[in-house]
C-alpha cells in the first residue's frame, strides 16, 4: 500500500516542494523515517504516532517507511507532521488526497495542529507549482491568504484535516474575514524632523542618504540629537515596491515574525539592535538557519547606535553584505543565502567620554581616543557613503522659534528622487544610486571635463581609494537628482566631497598623528 502527498521545505526565505511517500509492507512491524532528515524531522514520527491514536486512528501493525523527496536535500524544520499523517492515512486506505493538495503543520501528541514559520514562501511556492489547495494551521490562515487564487484550508485538529479530505467539510472558521494586503500599520510615535533644532547639515545628510539609499555615520558629542535624528529616519523612508513588500514579508514569515502583521509589510523596517547584539544575531544563523538583524532591516534601515560599542568582530560581519547585499551563511547543516540590501545608520561619540576633539571637555588620554577611534575599522568606514558631523546647540539653536521643515516634505523629495532612479535604471539589475556597480559608474556618473580635472585634484589630494571615489560618485549622482539635475555638477561633487572629510578628521588624522 501506498501514499503520497506534497508539502514543502524552506530554503533561505525561498521554498521547494517536496513529496512525503508511505509504503505500508508486511514484515516485522516498524514505522522508518528516510530522506536526509535532521533530529526534529526524526522526531516527528513519535508526534504522529501519538497524535494519529489520539485522533481515533491505529498505525497499522506491519512495515511502514516514510520518505520525505528529493533525499538530496536535508529537510529541518516542524513543518511536516501533518503531512507524514495524513501520507499514512492515505498509504493505510483511509482518506485520499488529491495532487494538487500541499499540507503543512506540526502536531502535538493529541493530535491539536501547531502553527509554523515560513508560510508565506511555501504558499508562494505551492502557487508557482499549479497546486490549488492548502492544508494548514490555523494560526497561519491570516498569512496564508495575503496569496491569492489559492484555496486555503486552516485546520485546528488532524481530524479537520482528515474530514475535509474524506468529505470536504471545511472547518466553520474558513469563512473568517480576510485582511486586504497592504494595509498599512503607520505610528505615531515615530519623531518627526520639525521636532529637531539645528543640525541642519545632518539632516541634509540624512536627505541625500536615503533618496540614494546611502550609509551613513555621524558624529557627535552626547545631546549633540544623533539619536533622535535617526529615529526621525522612518518618517522620511518612501513607500516600497509590491516586490520589496513581498521580498520583506518572505523574511519575516521565515523568522517567525509575521504573526504580529495583518498584511503584506508595506512599510520599510528599521531595526536598531543593542550593542550587546552577537555575530549570529546580526548576521543570522542557528541549527535551523534564521535570518539576523541585517537580513529583517532589509530594504529599509539597520541602526547602529553607539557604534564603538558593538564587537569589533561583529562590526566586521557587515563588510560583505554590505558590498554584495546579501549574506551567505554556510553551516555544517548547509548553506543558505538571505537578502541584505539595507541603508546603515550609525552614530558615535568621538570618543569615550564623547567631547573629543575640545580638549577643554575631553577627559580621555590620547591613548584612549586612539582605542576607542580604532575599534571602527578603515574598511568598514570606506563601505560607509556619508559621514557628518553633529556639532553642540547653541542656547539660541535651542530656543530659536524658526519653523523648521516637516518630514513630509522631505520625504517628497525623497520619493520624487526615487522615481527619477527608478527610471533610469529600469533596465538594469539595480534600483538605486548606491548600487551602481564600478562598471557602471562612467555611464551613470558622467562628469565634464573641467569636473574630471577637479576630481583628479581631489583623489590626489584626499589620497582616495577606489572604493572611496566611486562612494563620493554615487553621492553625488543622488545630489544632483534631488537638484533634478541629470548632469551632476561641480556643486554636487563638492558637497559629496563634504561628506567624506568628517571621518578623515577623526580617524586618519588622529591616528596619524
Amino acid at each position: 500500500m501506498f501514499g503520497k502527498v506534497s508539502s514543502a521545505i524552506l530554503h533561505g526565505i525561498e521554498s521547494t516542494i517536496i513529496s512525503v511517500e508511505t509504503d505500508i509492507n508486511s514484515g516485522m512491524p516498524s514505522f522508518d523515517m528516510v530522506g536526509f532528515l535532521s533530529s526534529e524531522v526524526k522526531e516527528a514520527k513519535e508526534r504522529v504516532r501519538s497524535a494519529l491514536t489520539n485522533s481515533g486512528f491505529d498505525l497499522p501493525v506491519q512495515r511502514i517507511t516514510v520518505n520525505l523527496s528529493p533525499a538530496d536535500i536535508r529537510k529541518s524544520g516542524n513543518a511536516y507532521d501533518l503531512p507524514i499523517a495524513v501520507s499514512i492515512l492515505c498509504a493505510s486506505g483511509e482518506i485520499h488526497c488529491s495532487n494538487d493538495t500541499m499540507i503543512i503543520g506540526e502536531l502535538s501528541l493529541d493530535g491539536h495542529v501547531r502553527g509554523v514559520n515560513g508560510v508565506l514562501p511555501m504558499v508562494l511556492a505551492a502557487k508557482e507549482h499549479a497546486l490549488t489547495t492548502i492544508i494548514l494551521p490555523a494560526e497561519n490562515f491570516i498569512e496564508a491568504s495575503l496569496v491569492p487564487g489559492i484555496k486555503i484550508i486552516p485546520v485546528s485538529e488532524l481530524t479537520d484535516a482528515i474530514n475535509f479530505l474524506k468529505e470536504g467539510r471545511i472547518p466553520e472558521y474558513h469563512c473568517a474575514n480576510k485582511l486586504i494586503p497592504g494595509n498599512s500599520t503607520s505610528s505615531s510615535e515615530t519623531p518627526d524632523f520639525a521636532d529637531i533644532r539645528g543640525q541642519k547639515m545632518v539632516k541634509r545628510a540624512c536627505e541625500v542618504a536615503i533618496s540614494g539609499m546611502h550609509n551613513i555615520l555621524m558624529i557627535g558629542p552626547p545631546g549633540a540629537g544623533k539619536t533622535l535624528t535617526a529615529k526621525c529616519i522612518p518618517s522620511i523612508l518612501p513607500p516600497m515596491t509590491t516586490e520589496e513588500q513581498l521580498e520583506i514579508s518572505k523574511i519575516y514569515s521565515v523568522s517567525g515574525m509575521f504573526a504580529e502583521r495583518e498584511s503584506l509589510l508595506n512599510t520599510r523596517p528599521f531595526r536598531s539592535p543593542h550593542h550587546t547584539i552577537t555575530e549570529a544575531g546580526l548576521a543570522g544563523g542557528g541549527n535551523v538557519i534564521r535570518p539576523g538583524e541585517i537580513s529583517l532591516a532589509h530594504n529599509g534601515v539597520l541602526f547602529l547606535d553607539e557604534l564603538p560599542e558593538f564587537s569589533p568582530a561583529t562590526l566586521e560581519v557587515l563588510r560583505q553584505p554590505l558590498e554584495e547585499k546579501q549574506i551567505r551563511i554556510i553551516r555544517a547543516n548547509g548553506e543558505v543565502t538571505f537578502p541584505a540590501k539595507f541603508v546603515l545608520v550609525c552614530a558615535m561619540n568621538p570618543c569615550k567620554c564623547g567631547y573629543f576633539p575640545d580638549m577643554s571637555r575631553c577627559r580621555c588620554t590620547r591613548s584612549q581616543i586612539l582605542k576607542y577611534l580604532s575599534r571602527i575599522s578603515q574598511p568598514l568606514i570606506d563601505r560607509i557613503d556619508i559621514t557628518v558631523e553633529a556639532k553642540p546647540l547653541s542656547f539660541t539653536q535651542l530656543g530659536s522659534e524658526e519653523k523648521e521643515e516637516c518630514s513630509e516634505n522631505i520625504r517628497k523629495r525623497i520619493i520624487r528622487c526615487h522615481e527619477i532612479e527608478r527610471s533610469r535604471y529600469q533596465n538594469e539589475p539595480f534600483s538605486y544610486n548606491s548600487e551602481i556597480p564600478p562598471g557602471k559608474i562612467a555611464k551613470y556618473c558622467h562628469l565634464e571635463e573641467k569636473d574630471i580635472s577637479f576630481m583628479e585634484d581631489i583623489f590626489k589630494a584626499m589620497n582616495l581609494t577606489a572604493r572611496t571615489y566611486h562612494k563620493i560618485l554615487r553621492v553625488a549622482r543622488t545630489i544632483a537628482d534631488l537638484d533634478s539635475s541629470e548632469q551632476i555638477k561641480t556643486r554636487h561633487l563638492q558637497e559629496a566631497i563634504c561628506y567624506r572629510t568628517c571621518d578623515r578628521k577623526y580617524w586618519e588624522n588622529t591616528l596619524s598623528a
